[in-house]
């Protein structure tokens, strides 16, 4: 059966499905196939397949030029689509080049890091640091349960921290709705909190397959809100503003998932102490965290306090025109390092 706009198959063995969504005439009329693998379980995964024709492409980092030159090769090999096969880096590397060379792409993620895995964007490294870029989303997203078992457990776990993160990323949102008269997509906003909701309260954790096919669901749900929004607004607010500085300014300081929720809950920190809301967000967000052992401190990365503030400062200038907590509040480098302080003493474990 040909895939709908996205089909969805989150399971244990759900990788041998995807051979008969690749071969599918309807998709691949000549049968031109063409996997990309990433280092890891990628070539694993691509030398158990029982797709003796396909053709098989190692993905090494995730820079602009590796998914051009991946490009490149789909389209002068005729390729009718292409499977991504790996984490984070291979997934967006290999959406970059599908919609350069203008195949299908099906999403074959190997762990659950955060919801890149079927999201209309790319995040890809260049010569001056990281940037975004918009991509076709995936025509259909395969997760077996079985490998993201095998991927390293703090990589499972950072996916919690990107997806609850929605909640910080939603909240700016409507705030820049009020403040600057910025549409606010009610579609993109359901399909993001529902995801972040489903992970914040369950007291089970990446043990469980019942969790992990939840968040698997959560992390595609996400991708699914920016979307309809047509972009990255209902999932990156002034949390994905402050790790894209850490990112920048500290290179190799923790993951994405760990620093989104790092930054999802200084951000609410900031809205209770400086406008007055309602800390159970905040306790909520913090409690989530702590149950799935994730970073709450900049210490608990590695960073110093003056350090996460330089970062919170800079943190701005990453996606301009963005408007969120951050640029509401305009703090002074004075009040971020004392509101840092303060936050270190109040979420600190």
């Amino acid at each position: 059966m040909l895939p709908s706009p996205l089909t969805i198959d989150v399971r244990r063995g759900a990788i041998a499905s995807l051979g008969s969504v690749l071969s599918d005439r309807r998709i691949a009329a000549e049968g031109r196939i063409a996997v990309a693998v990433g280092p890891g379980q990628g070539e694993q995964i691509a030398a158990d397949l029982d797709m003796p024709d396909c053709e098989v492409f190692q993905v090494e980092g995730g820079s602009v030029d590796t998914a051009t030159e991946l490009g490149k090769k789909l389209r002068s090999g005729a390729y009718e689509a292409v499977a991504g096969i790996g984490g984070g880096k291979t997934i967006d590397v290999t959406k970059y080049a599908a919609s350069m060379a203008g195949v299908p792409m099906v999403a074959v993620a190997t762990n659950l890091a955060h919801d890149g895995i079927c999201s209309p964007t790319a995040s890809l490294e260049h010569e001056s640091g990281k940037g975004t870029y918009g991509v076709s989303m995936p025509i259909a997203v395969v997760i077996d349960v079985d490998y993201v078992r095998a991927a390293p457990q703090r990589l499972v776990r950072s996916g919690v921290g990107d997806v609850v993160s929605n909640l910080s990323a939603i909240a700016d949102w409507e705030l820049a709705g009020r403040e600057q008269g910025e549409p606010v997509d009610g579609m993109a906003v359901t399909f993001a909190r529902v995801a972040a909701e489903a992970v914040l309260y369950r007291p089970d954790s990446v043990e469980s397959d019942e969790f992990l096919t939840v968040l698997a669901e959560a992390l595609v749900l996400s991708g699914m809100a920016m979307s309809v929004a047509g972009s990255s607004r209902p999932a990156s607010g002034g949390c994905h503003e402050i790790l894209h500085a850490v990112t920048h300014l500290f290179p190799g300081v923790s993951n994405h998932g760990e620093l989104a929720g790092i930054g999802a809950l200084f951000a609410y920190f900031l809205r209770t102490r400086h406008l007055g809301e309602d800390e159970r967000r905040m306790r909520d967000i913090r409690a989530c965290l702590v149950r799935h052992g994730l970073p709450l401190t900049p210490g608990d990365v590695g960073l110093d306090e003056e350090k996460f503030a330089r970062a919170v400062a800079h943190a701005p200038a990453t996606r301009p025109g963005r408007y969120t907590v951050l640029e509401h509040l305009s703090l002074s480098e004075d009040e971020i390092r004392r509101s840092v302080g303060e936050y270190v003493q109040t979420v600190g474990r």
